[in-house]
């Protein structure tokens, strides 16, 4: 499964190739409660056709209104939800405003880097001069918020999020199930013959790499996720000695409490050191009581989401700091 912003850039780069003008909205602030997070998009054709979400409400319609009426001849900012009366005619959540960021578009060219970053896993930096609306491309060196002022646009594409499961079980079926819809690159690893036949999950990547070797691999930076759930020590435990000296932002191992101390001395004794043995969450996911392998892939997802919206909020926090000393 492609992840929203691949989705929709993917189509904007389709209608512009068949020389469709396409009007790309992002979502730039949000106050209060809003339904979409900054940098979520959403992109109407010349025919009033759709794909993306900034709002989730009534805000949608409004633009695609007046995107057919020809009213954005040029980048435009809009804001929605700043009265009462806006926000409850466009569906916002009680105190919630957006600003939003209008791009009308002609050539693929205005969108192909980023399609192509996504789809390698790899950074990249596009910025628009809101005064004219020319688009440039950065290679930047790491991960960055979306950022603008009066005059300019900056959004960092590429390192789509990825989950990384070793083995093949049952509850790794849910995981992956659950994962693919949020916006995850799945790969499961497995070495075992009997496992790697009935894996069945439509979507994922399957490799029968030994796990540190899949680790190595495929765990490149930050949004890379790795969760061990074999049961087996000889597997589970090689994967772990890689992943947790890695970049990932998240890795879990499944098992008792008993079964978790076990691994912590036996990681110890094999070298990984107290400070990297703090990384690891396990038992793997949210204490919510879960027994069944689909409330075990929810208490895990559960966990990873409430850490990954941490990072960004640690970033988006650090963005906004910045701003603050640099206009003082």
């Amino acid at each position: 499964m492609q992840t929203t912003e691949l989705s929709v850039l993917s189509q904007v780069h389709h209608w512009l190739s068949t020389q469709q003008p396409v009007y790309l909205i992002t979502v730039l602030k949000t106050w209060g409660s809003a339904p979409r997070p900054v940098g979520s998009l959403l992109a109407i054709n010349a025919q009033g056709e759709l794909i993306g979400s900034v709002s989730g409400g009534c805000v949608e319609g409004d633009i695609l209104e007046r995107v057919l009426q020809g009213e954005f001849k040029q980048v435009s900012r809009l804001r929605y939800g700043v009265t009462k009366e806006q926000s409850e005619r466009f569906g916002l959540p009680c105190g919630g405003i957006l600003e939003l960021l209008l791009e009308p578009l002609q050539h693929v060219e205005q969108v192909a880097p980023a399609v192509q970053a996504l789809k390698n896993r790899q950074l990249i930096q596009r910025n628009v001069d809101l005064r004219t609306g020319q688009i440039t491309w950065k290679i930047p060196q790491k991960d960055s918020a979306l950022s603008y002022d009066e005059t300019h646009f900056s959004q960092v594409y590429g390192a789509t999020w990825q989950l990384l499961i070793i083995g093949a079980a049952q509850a790794s079926h849910y995981l992956a199930s659950f994962a693919l819809p949020l916006g995850y690159h799945v790969i499961i690893c497995d070495p075992r013959v009997e496992y790697a036949s009935s894996w069945q999950v439509e979507g994922t990547e399957f490799t029968q790499q030994m796990p540190d070797d899949a680790v190595l691999h495929y765990i490149k930076d930050a949004r890379s996720a790795v969760v061990a759930l074999t049961h087996d020590p000889k597997l589970d435990d090689m994967a772990l000695l890689e992943a947790l000296n890695s970049p990932a932002f998240y890795v879990g191992a499944l098992g008792s409490k008993q079964s978790t101390e076990a691994r912590r001395s036996r990681l110890q004794e094999l070298g990984i050191t107290p400070q990297a043995l703090e990384k690891l969450h396990a038992p793997v996911g949210l204490p919510i009581g879960s027994r069944t392998p689909p409330e075990i892939a929810i208490a895990i997802l559960a966990e990873m989401m409430a850490i990954r919206a941490n990072l960004l909020n640690q970033a988006q926090g650090k963005i906004q700091l910045l701003r603050q000393c640099v206009a003082a």
